[in-house]
C-alpha cells in the first residue's frame, strides 16, 4: 500500500460541512476584529469598506480554484498535494512547511493573547499558568478525535458568529433609529466627514491590502479538513458556497457599523469599538461580555492552527520529507505524536516570549514583526491553488465535463487573483510598517528551499 493511500484510509472522515464551515470561520475571524484594531482603518479610512471587499474577491477566486479541485481529489492537506503534483515537489515541501509555521507563529500569538483576556477576571493569575493551562486544553481536545476538534471549533466560531451579527444589528439601530444616542439617529455621514471617504490615497488603500490579507488567512483550512469529512464533496460545495459570502458579510458589515458610528480618525479614543457599541444600548456588563468573546477567538485561533499545522505535519512525514514518527496515528486515528510536537512547538514559544518579556520590556514590539512574518507563507497556499487549478484544468477534461462546480472565469479569474497578490506584496515591501516582517517570511521561504535543494531534491 503506498504512503499516499495510507492518508486517505487511515484518517477517519468524521467532520460534517456545518463543522468544516465553522472551522474555516474560526482559522479566519480572530480577535483582532472584536479588539477594534484601527491598523487598515488608520491606512485609508472608511474606504477599508472597499479594501475588504476587493480582498474578498480574490479570495472567493482561492476558494473556487480549491473547491474545484477537491471535488475530484479530497484529501488531507489537499492543497499542498496539488502544488507536488501541478506545479512542482518544491512547491508542495514550501506550502507544507509554510503551513506549519504560518500556525505555530499565530498559535503563539494567540495564547499570548488568552493570557492577557483570562488576566481580566484573575488579575493575579500568573501569564505562565494561564498559557500552559490554555494549551494542555487544546491539546487534550485535538488529542481526543477529529470529531471532538471539530465540534470545539463548532462552538468557539459559533460564539464569535453571535457576536458580530448582534454587533451589526444593533449597530444598524444605532444608525437608523439612534438606539442608545437619544433616538437621533447618527447617520452614515461619517464615511465621508473627517477627510473624505479615501483618506490615505492610493498608497494607503494598498497599504491596508497587505493586513487585510493576512486576516483572511486561515480559509484555506478547508483543504485541510477534506481528509476527514464525512461526505467530502458534498461538504465542501456547500462550505466553498457559504464560507465567503459569511466572512465578507460579518467582516464588512462590522466595519461598515464601526465606521458609520464613529468617527475613523478617533478610534484609537474609543479602544473596542464592540465593547463601546454593547455599552451605548444599554447593555450591562459589556466589557465582561466581548472579553469573554475574545478569549474564545484567541483559544479558536490556537485550537486551529494545532490542528491545521499537525496534519501538514503528518502529511510532511508521509511523503518522506520529514521524520517517519510524524506520521504515527494513536487508537483514536489522529496523528498524536504531529498534534504534540505542534503543542510543543507553542508551548517554547510561548515560554520564550514570557522569558524575553522579563529581560527586555521592549520585546512586544519585536513579537510583533514576528508574528506578522507569517503574512508571506500563509500567502503561499492562495498562490498554489490559484497556480495548480490552471494545470489542473489541462489535466482532468474528462472528469470536468459533468463537474457541478467549476471556477468561474476560467482562467482569467485566476490571472487577477494572482496578480492582485503580486502587487500586495510589492506594497508589503514598499510599506516601512510590514516591510521588516515580509522580509523575515521571505527569508523563511529561502531557507526552507535551501533546505529541500540539499536534502529532498528529487533527481
Amino acid at each position: 500500500m503506498s504512503d499516499k493511500k495510507t492518508t486517505h484510509v487511515e484518517l477517519n472522515r468524521t467532520l460534517t460541512s456545518g463543522q468544516m464551515e465553522m472551522i474555516a470561520l474560526g482559522g479566519t475571524i480572530g480577535v483582532g476584529l472584536f479588539m477594534g484594531s484601527t491598523s487598515t482603518i488608520k491606512w485609508t479610512g472608511p474606504s477599508v469598506l472597499l479594501a475588504y471587499a476587493f480582498v474578498g474577491i480574490v479570495l472567493y477566486a482561492v476558494m473556487r480554484a480549491l473547491g474545484e479541485m477537491i471535488y475530484i481529489q479530497p484529501g488531507t492537506g489537499s492543497f499542498a498535494d496539488y502544488a507536488t503534483h501541478y506545479i512542482s515537489p518544491l512547491a508542495g515541501y514550501l506550502t507544507k512547511w509554510s503551513n506549519v509555521f504560518q500556525f505555530i507563529i499565530v498559535g503563539i500569538s494567540e495564547v499570548i493573547a488568552a493570557t492577557q483576556y483570562l488576566n481580566f477576571w484573575w488579575p493575579h493569575l500568573p501569564d505562565w499558568v494561564a498559557g500552559l493551562a490554555a494549551i494542555l486544553f487544546l491539546t487534550l481536545a485535538n488529542l481526543a478525535s477529529a470529531k471532538a476538534y471539530g465540534q470545539l471549533e463548532f462552538w468557539f466560531a459559533m460564539v464569535k458568529v453571535v457576536t458580530i451579527v448582534a454587533m451589526i444589528i444593533l449597530g444598524i439601530l444605532v444608525i437608523t433609529i439612534g438606539l442608545g444616542n437619544h433616538w437621533h439617529p447618527v447617520g452614515i455621514s461619517n464615511l465621508w466627514r473627517h477627510g473624505g471617504f479615501f483618506t490615505g490615497g492610493v498608497k494607503g488603500f494598498m497599504f491596508s491590502l497587505s493586513i487585510i490579507v493576512g486576516s483572511y488567512q486561515g480559509i484555506e483550512l478547508l483543504g485541510i479538513t477534506a481528509g476527514e469529512a464525512a461526505q467530502p464533496q458534498h461538504a465542501i460545495v456547500e462550505a466553498v458556497r457559504s464560507i465567503i459570502w459569511r466572512i465578507l458579510i460579518f467582516y464588512i458589515g462590522a466595519i461598515f457599523v464601526i465606521v458609520c458610528i464613529y468617527p475613523w480618525n478617533q478610534l484609537k479614543m474609543v479602544g473596542s469599538p464592540f465593547v463601546e457599541t454593547f455599552t451605548r444600548v444599554g447593555i450591562t456588563g459589556a466589557a465582561g461580555i466581548i472579553n469573554f468573546v475574545v478569549l474564545t477567538a484567541a483559544l479558536s485561533g490556537c485550537n486551529s492552527g494545532i490542528y491545521s499545522a499537525s496534519r501538514m505535519l503528518y502529511k510532511l512525514a508521509i511523503d518522506k520529507q520529514a521524520p517517519r514518527f510524524f506520521a504515527r496515528l494513536s487508537k483514536r486515528i489522529v496523528p498524536n505524536v504531529a498534534i504534540l510536537s505542534i503543542a510543543s512547538g507553542i508551548l517554547i514559544g510561548f515560554v520564550l516570549n514570557e522569558v524575553l518579556k522579563v529581560l527586555s520590556p521592549s520585546f512586544n514590539n519585536i513579537f510583533v514583526v514576528v508574528y506578522s512574518s507569517s503574512v508571506l507563507p500563509g500567502m503561499v497556499p492562495w498562490f498554489v491553488i490559484l497556480v495548480s487549478e490552471l494545470h489542473f484544468r489541462k489535466q482532468k477534461h474528462e472528469q470536468l465535463s459533468a463537474h457541478p462546480f467549476k471556477m468561474p472565469l476560467f482562467p482569467w479569474f485566476n490571472y487577477f487573483a494572482i496578480l492582485s497578490l503580486l502587487v500586495i506584496l510589492l506594497f508589503m515591501f514598499i510599506n516601512p510598517d510590514t516591510r521588516v516582517s515580509v522580509t523575515v517570511g521571505a527569508v523563511f521561504l529561502l531557507v526552507v528551499t535551501l533546505v529541500y535543494q540539499v536534502k529532498h531534491r528529487v533527481k
